[in-house]
């Protein structure tokens, strides 16, 4: 049997009580985007020419094998070879260390709901200003928040900028020389707009090149933007052709939906259109790698919301994920800790009891002549984490979790519109 909307809707009223479902997803809860736009973003993010040794893309850790993640707990940007989990450090060129956290999934970050970027919230957007970690007049030039967040990987030494004595760019980044002539932006607009395809291509989206004004990284950051809008909006899913009274939902996912908005209370933080309230919670995530400390501190620490705010209230606490397409983007939490869904499902009910037990094997972590333990390894730390949590450890009948598991699957909607270019204007290989 199948249960349709009207049913489901007296199964939620008689077990859920204080939550509704959301409203169907519609045109008008996105950003109009330009196909033209995303059609060279498409071209930029898969081509490794905006990264410092050329060797590196936005798709090899937001690819859509991996449900626009990498696969990995923590991701090996510089210094990697491969894709996904099967990406391995290069023996001439090992990487300093691994990406702090796990590389977020991509869809629908062109909804307008959507108004804080990263697992920590440092690019946001609060009363219409938008917010960053760094002061450039930059930000004044980008299309919105998506456009400004992907302005910042190639900043990275450890994503895509490379060490210091590797290249130019990576130079430019030591010194913190981002925007203006000789900064690291304009090094990789100057590379760009130095092949005449990629030219040719701006000049036909932007008036403005092509009556002269010179490509900057702001037109690069924006196409970018306007590709993973476009290519990744993913809200034709068996819930939303439920919502819109299209289709009918199994029994088991109606199960799983009424546990979802009623006992299981997941609604509380996982509300919305897109199954998240964008906001921060401290739910006791396991914490390995490099952490995200400052350079003078010692420990690897990564106290979330925290670094951003300073308010003692947000330590440890992290952005809540959309859930769309959940079942695809594997491993699990800001650090990747939990490799299948139903483990992490499971954690999450109990976050104090798995954080205490937890099963370092569940990582995915490539081989690195690094320490990723420190923080799991210190009473201290591990004391502080659990202090922060935000709920009580519960359990849930195993019928319960099929349930669910069952309703996060009917979230599932992969998009292909575009999808992966045969070859990029750079000429350089990436991964598909």
């Amino acid at each position: 049997m199948r249960v349709d909307l009207t049913l489901c809707l007296v199964l939620l009223g008689g077990a859920a009580g204080a939550f509704d479902l959301p409203a169907p997803v519609t045109d008008a809860d996105y950003l109009p985007v330009s196909e033209a736009e995303a059609a060279l973003g498409q071209l930029l993010f898969y081509d490794p020419i905006l990264s410092g040794n050329e060797n590196i893309s936005c798709s090899t850790c937001h690819h859509p094998r991996f449900g626009t993640s990498d696969g990995l707990s923590l991701g090996m940007g510089e210094g990697g070879i491969g894709l996904g989990p099967d990406r391995v450090a290069d023996p001439a060129n090992v990487p300093e260390d691994r990406v702090p956290r796990n590389a977020p999934a991509l869809y629908n970050l062109g909804a307008r709901a959507f108004t804080h970027m990263f697992h920590d919230g440092r690019v946001e957007r609060v009363n219409g200003a938008l917010r960053v970690p760094i002061e450039d007049g930059f930000f004044a030039e980008v299309s919105g928040i998506l456009a400004t967040q992907a302005a910042f990987p190639v900043l990275s030494p450890d994503e895509m900028g490379g060490n210091v004595s590797e290249n130019p760019l990576s130079k430019a980044i030591r010194m913190g020389r981002f925007s203006g002539e000789g900064g690291a932006w304009d090094m990789i607009a100057a590379k760009v707009a130095g092949i005449p395809e990629y030219q040719a291509r701006f000049e036909a989206v932007y008036p403005e090149i092509a009556a002269g004004r010179e490509i900057g990284f702001a037109d690069i950051s924006n196409a970018i933007a306007g590709f993973m809008a476009f290519e990744f909006r993913a809200d034709d899913s068996a819930f939303d052709l439920f919502l819109r009274e299209e289709a009918a939902l199994s029994d088991q996912a109606a199960e799983g939906m009424a546990l979802f908005y009623g006992e299981a209370g997941c609604a509380a933080c996982h509300a919305g259109s897109f199954q998240t309230d964008h906001d921060f919670h401290a739910m006791g995530q396991p914490q390995f790698g490099p952490g995200k400390t400052l350079d003078f501190e010692r420990g690897s620490r990564d106290e979330g919301r925290f670094r951003v705010t300073g308010k003692a209230e947000d330590l440890y606490a992290f952005r809540t994920p959309s859930l769309r397409n959940v079942t695809l983007t594997a491993p699990y939490g800001h650090a990747g800790a939990y490799r299948d869904l139903r483990s992490f499902i499971v954690a999450h009910l109990a976050p104090a009891d798995s954080l205490l037990h937890y099963d370092r094997a569940q990582a995915i972590l490539p081989d690195l002549p690094v320490e990723d333990w420190e923080v799991m390894d210190t009473e201290a730390d591990v004391a502080a984490i659990l202090s922060a949590i935000e709920v009580e450890d519960r359990t849930l009948p195993e019928a319960g979790i099929d349930a669910l598991m069952a309703f996060l699957a009917a979230l599932e909607d992969d998009p292909k519109r575009l999808g992966i270019p045969e070859r990029v204007p750079s000429g350089l290989s990436f991964e598909k």
